[in-house]
């Protein structure tokens, strides 16, 4: 996976669209130095253009922050989704489901910060809309946690999908050994945490 497809409008090839460099180049920009301290001059220069070209590209640099963000959270939840339901049993399909959250988030950082720090950002429609995918999301992974574990209450499946997502998401901050160390540590880290015994556990909804 790559960081060349903010918004997952890939064309089936190695190399990213121009459309796809400019969310690429923004996501850096929006990452370093926030929505509101980005231009659209700043994000045309990043790829070779002037500011007024990428208007042919998107209506407006509002429009661009929202494809981004509701881009990654389609992606998220249609590959959690195929994830799971190609899983042989549920403790593969959580399994699976944690390895693809850790490498999203180790190979998406600017992307990750963009959605934790510019989501208030968005228009209404665009962040009810990636409110709405998130929620799909996170109800994938109860689902699968309550079938790795019958039993789970829903309200404690819900908060420890939760907790582990923030956990991943933190991997911008926190990421200190290399690549392919940082994802095992959070891949261990998030199986112990979500197959933890929880005194609740059998409680009610």
């Amino acid at each position: 996976m790559t960081t060349n497809n903010p918004g997952g409008t890939g064309r089936g090839s190695n190399a990213p669209s121009r459309r796809e460099q400019i969310l690429s180049a923004a996501a850096e920009l929006f990452a370093r130095y926030g929505f509101h301290g980005v231009g659209i001059d700043d994000i045309g220069a990043a790829v070779g253009i002037s500011g007024p070209a990428l208007y042919r590209h998107f209506r407006s640099k509002d429009a661009m922050l929202g494809e981004m963000l509701t881009g990654i959270s389609e992606r998220l939840l249609h590959g959690g989704r195929a994830r799971t339901v190609n899983a042989g049993d549920p403790l593969t399909a959580l399994e699976a489901l944690v390895a693809w959250h850790v490498e999203f988030a180790l190979t998406n950082s600017a992307l990750i910060t963009v959605h934790l720090r510019d989501l208030d950002s968005l228009t209404e429609p665009d962040r009810h809309r990636v409110r709405e995918l998130q929620r799909g999301y996170v109800e994938v992974w109860v689902d699968t946690l309550r079938r790795c574990r019958p039993g789970t209450a829903e309200h404690t499946a819900r908060a420890s999908a939760h907790a582990v997502l923030g956990l991943i998401n933190s991997t911008p901050h926190s990421a200190l050994l290399d690549t392919a160390r940082m994802s095992e540590l959070l891949h261990r880290m998030a199986m112990n945490a979500l197959l933890a015994d929880h005194e609740d556990g059998h409680g009610t909804r």
